[in-house]
């Protein structure tokens, strides 16, 4: 009588990590294919048609989405201007190198933009900046504002990551900053990422206090200032988070990956 040979347990580790890497692929196979698939969007507003307008507060205006690779040379000198009078005393000395580094990323296939409208009614052309590169024209209305996106990985998470959300000085302060941050978070949503990531320079206290209090993002574990704080000291920003899932809250919020 043969007798049956018993796995070894060298065999079951070899299965038990054959069986991991394939996980580990699938869930990486995975994840390319939701950002890929995200990324694919051209008109994330056409699931939230609400988000299309806002008319509150004395403001009126409408969204419309464009991606980074289809600007035209008006609009790239119209973002470049709006970033230079908004960012430019937050990142003092830093700037000129910024604003080259901004320069190239606004362009790149993977940026995702919505930009403001003013209902053509309500376009007074109350700035230069607004008069020199935008037009009140048919349904589109000058532009007063934009918020620049991708589609990314964070830590092996897929995010939303915020990389601009400018608006025109005199449309500030009514509510319109919350509204699309409420938008942002949808669009995130539905595409299944993980959270909302965005870096937000130390120096600009209000932008600090709009998303640390106003809409309760946290500073990352990824942030300097947790990774290192002797390091975090010495950098002028902190990367800010709000998670949707356990697993982001736990590499994202609280850390896990960063502290192993």
């Amino acid at each position: 009588m043969e007798s049956k040979r018993l796995p070894s347990k060298h065999s079951n580790n070899n299965r038990e990590k054959r069986v991991k890497r394939k996980e580990i692929l699938e869930k990486k196979k995975a994840i390319d294919e939701c950002i890929k698939s995200a990324s694919a969007d051209k008109d994330p507003l056409a699931s939230f048609l609400p988000f299309r307008s806002y008319d509150r507060n004395g403001l009126s205006v409408h969204l419309k989405a464009e991606c980074g690779d289809k600007l035209s040379f008006p609009i790239k000198q119209y973002i470049m201007s709006l970033l230079k009078d908004n960012m430019e005393e937050p990142y003092g000395s830093d700037w000129p190198t910024e604003e080259k580094v901004k320069r190239r990323e606004m362009v790149v296939p993977e940026a995702r933009y919505i930009f403001v409208h003013e209902t053509p009614n309500e376009c007074s052309y109350r700035t230069e900046r607004e008069r020199t590169y935008t037009n009140c024209i048919e349904d589109k209305g000058h532009i007063v504002g934009f918020v620049h996106y991708r589609f990314t990985l964070e830590e092996e998470i897929p995010v939303l990551y915020v990389y601009e959300l400018q608006l025109e000085p005199r449309v500030q302060a009514k509510g319109l900053g919350k509204f699309l941050m409420q938008l942002i978070e949808l669009v995130a949503h539905k595409n299944r990422m993980g959270a909302v990531m965005l870096t937000v320079q130390k120096a600009n206290s209000l932008a600090m206090n709009f998303y640390l209090n106003k809409l309760r993002y946290v500073i990352a574990a990824v942030s300097p200032s947790r990774v290192d704080p002797l390091i975090g000291v010495e950098k002028s920003y902190e990367i800010l988070c709000k998670t949707f899932d356990h697993e982001a809250k736990a590499i994202l919020e609280i850390g896990d990956i960063v502290q192993k």
